[in-house]
């Protein structure tokens, strides 16, 4: 039986990603063809029937998206891709850019269609360097063939065009504010919600932002109906989701899978995906959806790889990351390169985000050193987690404590293992 379901990722690697032609003769841009004959409205239908989830991280349902701007009055109107896929552990977005820009661009075009949009941008991370001068090549090429520029495949009025925008390699900028900030040549720091970016968004003008994954599912729904895209995934979260394995697993690389039916023990041990772990290790945790989600446990591994299954197991799908990793890896060891990347790539604008990584590393430091750390250090990380989770600016200081808080329950004994002997009995009469 075949796990893998080629919906977004199909005909990639088959053709040369710039050629329209080819793309053409595998059924590309036939959806924007269908899509103008249809009313604005009803494309957003069909995108809401697919209960097509934002596939960027926090999976905000992409048709109540479209439809909340669509009745918002203001114009101009902006499309915004968010390719700043700076999540360690995430590099699907990556194959979208590299092997189907065509895809996002179709996907795009549709949406600039449905809001009369005539400027679209792709904020591309700054590492992609040579992915973007290939999406850059492939936006000419779609304009030279009449799917962007003025009055597209005849339909007067109907004009659009697109343009690249490269990050710097901020974390930060993943966040749709301040990519719009970054966008508009401003700091990329995150701003001050509500208002809410489908009202006040780029240039202050109402904008929708979407994730690459998510605008390149587009097109599959306009071709195959929001309903029959919805069955190929979970009632609450329909179509496929494009995963990526690293880590300790046999099998790194991405992978495109329907949002029903696996299991997270299929992820990682089926042979026609992660096919286990490499070297024969045995596992030990696996960390999902990059460095601001969750980590599992084997005990966790017959959760249905789905939206709302792993949020009933208290994990999440977020970018689609999977890290794996094996019986030798020290937790500690783990979060604390966790903690300094948070450090790095904290933009510094709020203090709990600013100091408080700072501070979870150091206590995290602590808990690895024999005889060093007392109860004291425990609760003072508690203290932290709940200070980030309730105080920071934006997402990103919010998320931070997700990996440390779940690896802490999975493995109390490892952050309680040097705890100095004297505060032994104090230390399990706390807990």
């Amino acid at each position: 039986m075949l796990k893998q379901k080629k919906i977004v990722s199909r005909g990639a690697g088959e053709f040369d990603p710039v050629d329209v032609a080819a793309y053409s003769a595998l059924g590309g841009f036939d959806s924007l063809k269908k899509a103008v004959g249809m009313e604005p409205l009803a494309i957003i239908e069909e995108v809401k029937k697919a209960v097509l989830l934002g596939r960027g991280g926090a999976a905000y349902p992409a048709g109540k998206k479209w439809e909340h701007l669509y009745h918002i009055e203001a114009s101009p109107k902006y499309i915004v891709c968010n390719a700043d896929e700076g999540e360690p552990g995430t590099f699907k977005d990556k194959l979208i850019l590299d092997k189907l820009p065509l895809r996002l661009i179709e996907g795009m075009a549709i949406a600039g269609y449905v809001f009369g949009a005539r400027e679209g941008y792709i904020y591309v991370r700054g590492e992609y360097r040579k992915i973007q001068r290939g999406l850059k090549k492939a936006i000419e090429n779609a304009r030279q063939a009449g799917y962007l520029g003025e009055n597209i495949l005849g339909k007067a009025g109907f004009s659009f065009d697109i343009q690249v925008v490269s990050g710097a390699g901020a974390y930060v900028c993943g966040e749709n504010s301040a990519l719009l900030n970054s966008t508009e040549g401003k700091v990329g720091r995150p701003r001050i919600k509500p208002p809410h970016l489908a009202e006040v968004g780029l240039f202050l003008k109402p904008t929708l932002v979407n994730n690459v994954e998510s605008l390149a599912s587009i097109p599959a729904i306009i071709e195959m109906g929001g309903e029959e895209y919805l069955k190929l995934g979970h009632p609450q979260s329909g179509g496929t989701k494009l995963i990526c394995l690293s880590g300790h697993a046999a099998r790194k690389g991405s992978y495109e899978i329907p949002l029903s039916g696996l299991t997270l023990r299929d992820v990682i041990f089926d042979p026609e995906l992660g096919g286990g772990l490499k070297e024969g290790k045995k596992l030990k945790f696996y960390h999902l959806g990059g460095q601001s989600g969750r980590i599992g446990g084997p005990e966790q591994l017959d959760t249905v790889y789905s939206y709302a299954d792993l949020k009933s197991a208290g994990l999440s799908v977020g970018s689609g990351a999977v890290v794996v990793m094996g019986e030798d890896v020290a937790i500690l060891d783990y979060l604390k390169g966790v903690a300094e990347f948070f450090i790095h790539e904290s933009c510094g604008k709020c203090v709990p985000c600013r100091s408080g990584n700072k501070q979870i590393l150091r206590i995290l430091e602590r808990l690895a050193t024999p005889g060093l750390p007392t109860e004291d250090d425990l609760a003072a990380l508690r203290r932290l987690i709940e200070t980030l989770n309730n105080a920071a600016f934006c997402g990103l200081g919010r998320t931070v404590t997700a990996a440390l808080e779940s690896a802490w329950k999975l493995f109390p004994e490892e952050f309680e293992a040097n705890v100095r002997p004297e505060n032994a009995k104090a230390l399990a009469q706390a807990s």
